[in-house]
């Protein structure tokens, strides 16, 4: 199982809304956990002896009471085609930092490019637009931590 198959089995798991599914095969198990929107993935090569699995916490936000510069804001990016983070981990624009970036303000975008990367667990994961478009603005700064469908990319479709 190669990591494609892997990062296709935490979108179907996340899509499908089931709490969680574990996948045992020879040589690996995979334990993918759903709820309150973050996704936990346990990976392990070889049986484990009996070490125990703990959550990872995810970032809580602060409650912000609505005003009218949110809602001015949302419906300036309504318009909008969000691309979001498949998996936890650490956002980077470039493929390494002696590379020039994925994708500027202003390229235009298919669904096979590719945008950025995220690492997670030492395993750099690239991540495809999906969508087709002009990107628009990019709302994540490159090194940065990401959550599970956290919004990287803003994309106009027309």
């Amino acid at each position: 199982m190669d990591i494609k198959d892997i990062q296709n089995l935490i979108k179907f798991v996340a899509k499908s809304g089931a709490s969680e599914v574990k996948l045992e095969m020879e040589d690996i198990k995979i334990t993918i956990r759903t709820g309150s929107e973050r996704v936990e993935t346990t990976i392990l090569q070889q049986a484990p002896m009996s070490i125990p699995q703990v959550p990872i916490a995810g970032a809580v936000m602060p409650a912000q009471s609505p005003n009218t510069t949110d809602s001015v804001v949302k419906e300036e990016t309504s318009k909008y085609i969000e691309i979001t983070s498949p998996i936890i981990g650490t956002f980077y624009r470039r493929p390494s930092p002696d590379k020039p970036v994925f994708v500027e303000v202003g390229d235009s975008i298919n669904s096979e490019t590719i945008v950025c990367m995220v690492e997670a667990m030492k395993l750099f994961n690239e991540i495809e637009a999906e969508v087709s478009g002009k990107l628009v603005k990019i709302l994540v700064e490159d090194g940065t931590p990401v959550e599970f469908g956290q919004p990287l990319f803003l994309v106009d479709p027309s």
